[in-house]
């Protein structure tokens, strides 16, 4: 398994991220799904939880430091993760980061961050409830609330029309998409746009890494006693998908997408350091491994859950 430490820093680092900016969660986001994924999969060589280990590091380190000024900011990366002074835990207030959340889970906000973010500090907390302390508790809350009135994102739509905000991005009808109204047909959705486009190179919107982590986190929800916020946040996650949908294939612009030959739960897959195609990789990559073998859980059929695993690889370079 990733050493235990590790989802202590995770959460010291979504804690104080609200003090840079809502989209420095990144970091302490990603060191929490690390430690996830390796306790959702601890029957892996040990070498794999060594290699993940090193990449938290990494993040831990400072090594992807684009998600904000850190001199503007006041506090460095490495200082996000320093651990809070002793305070008495009070379990009853795990409860307000799910409120806070229900503030923004209606709308597409940050190609779904402020989902993505809770969840994964509801389950670290409602796991290991001796670190639901004041200061932890009340800077996640902070954290979440940074996401009241934030836009869905931006997509990328050519050279001729350039980035255009989500709020007016040119959608599909609904009918050409339908809707759905529990976490199982979410997540049957989610996986049949990976199996049928990870190989469209799209730019925007969070891409598939956002999309499959945005309905881990609604998923994650349900499962930690917050069922009826899920719900509320699946027209969401469907605008989400509509508003990903709806980007042009760039290859020809950008080049042609490239999958890894090797699965992530081997050791042979981690002498892979940086991606050949994607941008901040370094937490999204470890995010996204996560979320999807966390969301292929709830795939029923064999054969298209083998079919992601393949599709799932062109993440993974």
């Amino acid at each position: 398994m990733v050493d235990f430490k590790y989802l202590y820093k995770g959460l010291c680092g979504l804690a104080r991220a609200h003090q840079a900016n809502a989209m420095a969660g990144h970091l302490g986001a990603a060191v929490l799904a690390g430690y996830f994924f390796g306790e959702e999969h601890h029957e892996l060589d040990s070498k794999v939880f060594a290699a993940i280990e090193k990449e938290l590091d990494r993040i831990i380190r400072g090594e992807e430091s684009f998600w904000y000024d850190q001199k503007r900011a006041g506090i460095t990366i490495t200082e996000l993760f320093a651990p809070f002074g002793d305070e008495k835990s009070d379990e009853e207030q795990i409860s307000t980061i799910a409120d806070a959340l229900s503030a923004n889970i209606g709308k597409t906000r940050q190609s779904g961050h402020n989902v993505i973010f809770a969840s994964l500090a509801i389950r670290a907390l409602r796991d290991h409830p001796e670190y639901a302390t004041p200061s932890i508790v009340a800077g996640i809350r902070k954290l979440i609330e940074q996401f009241n009135g934030a836009g869905p994102g931006r997509g990328y739509y050519g050279k001729q029309r350039g980035w255009i905000i989500g709020n007016q991005a040119p959608l599909e009808p609904d009918d050409r998409f339908p809707r759905y109204d529990t976490e199982q047909a979410m997540a049957e959705a989610v996986i049949e746009q990976l199996i049928g486009s990870a190989s469209v190179r799209r730019q925007g919107f969070g891409g598939l890494f956002h999309i499959i982590n945005h309905a881990t986190g609604l998923a994650n929800l349900s499962q930690y006693g917050h069922k009826d916020l899920a719900r509320k946040g699946l027209p969401a996650h469907h605008h989400h998908v509509r508003l990903w949908r709806s980007l042009p294939d760039v290859t020809a612009e950008l080049g042609e997408l490239e999958r890894a030959e090797q699965d992530p739960r081997t050791p042979e897959y981690w002498n892979r350091t940086s991606s050949v195609q994607w941008s901040g990789w370094l937490t999204h990559r470890i995010k996204t491994l996560y979320g999807f073998f966390s969301l292929l859980h709830i795939i029923e059929d064999p054969e298209k859950r083998k079919k992601a695993e393949q599709n799932f690889l062109y993440l993974m370079a």
